[in-house]
């Protein structure tokens, strides 16, 4: 755990007050400072920055599409979309390219994104995903498919009999990358009150237990911690994720392997997986663990369940059974956040200096970044390509009350797991029992 810094100490004003200390909110000022430096901003953390889902996820620097484009092409047009598909793929680059300037060692590797079929079901959706990429103008170049062979000259994993490959996608340490993003924003002269937490947002204002801080623009860019914020328990859904890290493998278990590659991998399951191998030759696979809490609530500390760490630490040795004698090492969770249609949000209104990021589906690595730039134009009034994306002020309506928030969460999830199981025994499409889920989560999914 890094030391932390000191909290805010009384009322202050600013003019840009940023509440939360991860990826969004760090960005976000590091941006507007590059971008004005005389601009007086300030970021409010309740824990220390990179706490949440910013320090603790998987090190997926990637450019996938968790939301529906044909949804937002009935609103802002194909041309439009498929510049906001570009605008993530560069996005990966800004962020590698900001580590470089900013002298940030997160253990960057830019080699691009693995999804395996482990099931005839799968190669289904597989197949199926290839065919759609295709028609928003995905070359070879940018996404090649892969038989067994292809397959396992990169890397070998059991029961995988089929692949995808997409360029767009870098490892990351992310613990490092947002400790180091914290520090290039305190170079540029922004304080990180750290043990400062906020419980209420209002027009012009932050209040805090520690004080409170009146700003002509207040962001909210808390994501998966937005249900702590007086009157926001139920604008997005605070999904659980975990994921457990081996200790080093051997030399021999990695010459069974393969992955010189370092690719991230993952698969085409419903409850699906993510991986990665680390540089220091461990294996960090993630998943599902407890999918929702009652209330909106948040895990203790990133400490994760006994049964969690079982079933990831199962899949695991499943996919790579030569690491199968290696011990875990490591486990945690947290949480992202999932707006009610599953898509991300970046917002301002001018009148009230009220401003919104977040709502990643997990894959805020990237869309942080992107939606941190978008933040940094609407505060100083620009209109720009990010400003006209299509996740530039949605309004999307607010999830059910509990208890239809627990028990609809944890039935899309029990669901999506039967779903896996009986596909995994022999069912050669898509379970309708993952159809079901999808409808009941107001989610669409292309393949």
């Amino acid at each position: 755990m890094p030391g932390r810094r000191s909290p805010m100490s009384g009322d202050r004003s600013a003019d840009v007050c940023i509440v939360g200390g991860g990826f969004t909110g760090l960005w976000t000022a590091y941006y507007l400072k590059r971008a004005l430096p005389e601009l007086d901003v300030v970021v409010l953390e309740r824990e220390f920055a990179g706490f949440g889902a910013s320090g603790r996820n998987g090190g997926w620097l990637h450019a996938e599409f968790n939301w529906s484009r044909e949804a937002m092409v009935r609103s802002h047009g194909r041309e439009t979309v498929i510049a906001l598909q570009r605008t993530m793929q560069a996005t990966v680059d800004e962020v590698i390219g900001v580590c470089a300037r900013e002298r940030i060692d997160a253990d960057v590797v830019k080699h691009g994104v693995l999804r395996v079929a482990r099931n005839e079901a799968q190669a289904q959706r597989l197949r199926g995903h290839v065919a759609y990429e295709r028609s928003w103008g995905q070359g070879a170049k940018d996404l090649l498919e892969l038989d067994s062979f292809g397959l396992a000259e990169r890397v070998r994993i059991n029961k995988a009999t089929r692949g995808t490959w997409s360029p767009h996608g870098a490892r990351v340490q992310p613990a490092q990358l947002v400790r180091g993003l914290a520090d290039a924003v305190e170079r540029l002269g922004v304080p990180i009150y750290e043990d400062t937490a906020v419980r209420e947002i209002a027009p012009g204002v932050a209040r805090s237990d520690r004080g409170s801080v009146r700003a002509s623009y207040v962001l909210s860019c808390l994501e998966g911690f937005t249900a702590g914020i007086r009157g926001h328990r139920r604008r997005w859904l605070p999904l659980n994720s975990a994921i457990v890290v081996t200790e080093p493998l051997a030399e021999a278990a990695w010459e069974q392997i393969g992955w010189e590659g370092v690719e991230l991998i993952g698969d085409y399951a419903h409850a699906y997986i993510y991986t990665q191998r680390s540089s220091d030759g461990r294996i960090a696979l993630g998943g599902r663990g407890v999918p929702y809490r009652y209330g909106s609530r948040i895990d203790h500390d990133g400490c994760t369940q006994r049964r969690t760490i079982t079933q990831l630490t199962r899949v695991l040795r499943d996919m790579f059974p030569a690491a199968a004698a290696t011990p875990i090492e490591h486990a945690w969770c947290g949480v992202l956040a999932v707006p009610r249609d599953w898509s991300p949000v970046v917002s301002l209104d001018p009148d009230t200096g009220l401003g919104l990021a977040g709502g990643y589906v997990g894959n805020g690595v990237v869309t942080a970044n992107l939606a941190g730039r978008t933040l940094r134009d609407l505060v100083l009034g620009e209109t720009t390509a990010l400003t006209s994306l299509p996740l530039v002020g949605r309004t999307v309506r607010s999830w059910e009350p509990e208890p239809l928030r627990w028990i609809g969460a944890n039935t899309v999830y029990a669901l999506y797991r039967a779903a896996d199981r009986r596909e995994a025994r022999g069912l050669a499409r898509t379970s309708r029992l993952a159809m079901l889920a999808d409808r009941l989560a107001s989610r669409r999914r292309p393949a």
